[in-house]
């Protein structure tokens, strides 16, 4: 997969009835421009956080399941009487679920601006250089 390091975020899309989220990007060198979109699908779950114009992608990396529960854990507890992100009774449940569905946590990170996760069952980046 392509490097997504540095490129600066210009828009992202959320499509609930579809799962999927789409992120556009932009990295711009001398003579060259790439225009990049990652593309997130079975999308359960996901938390943006600090949206700010010209936000800059650091990395985005993915983790098993444990790491998302261990991470999340507050978030799940306030939100597991609401069926989010799925219905469970426990924390173990849930992350049997998780593992059972082949869900995978994708970390984004940022030198500046938004940066979050997302739960989903797979990404792709593709990339046109102009």
């Amino acid at each position: 997969m392509s490097n997504v390091h540095d490129n600066e975020i210009l828009s992202y899309e959320i499509n609930l009835k579809q799962n999927k989220i789409v992120i556009h990007t932009e990295y711009i060198i001398p003579n060259k421009t790439e225009n990049t979109t990652i593309f997130f699908y079975d999308v359960l779950a996901h938390f943006f956080d600090t949206q700010l114009p010209g936000s800059i992608i650091l990395d985005i990396d993915t983790y098993d399941i444990h790491h998302f529960i261990t991470d999340n854990k507050e978030l799940l507890e306030k939100h597991k009487n609401y069926s989010w992100p799925m219905d469970y009774t426990t924390i173990d449940e849930l992350e049997g679920k998780l593992i059972q569905e082949q869900y995978k946590y994708f970390i984004i990170s940022s030198s500046y601006g938004l940066s979050g996760w997302v739960l989903a069952k797979k990404y792709e980046i593709n990339v046109i250089e102009m």
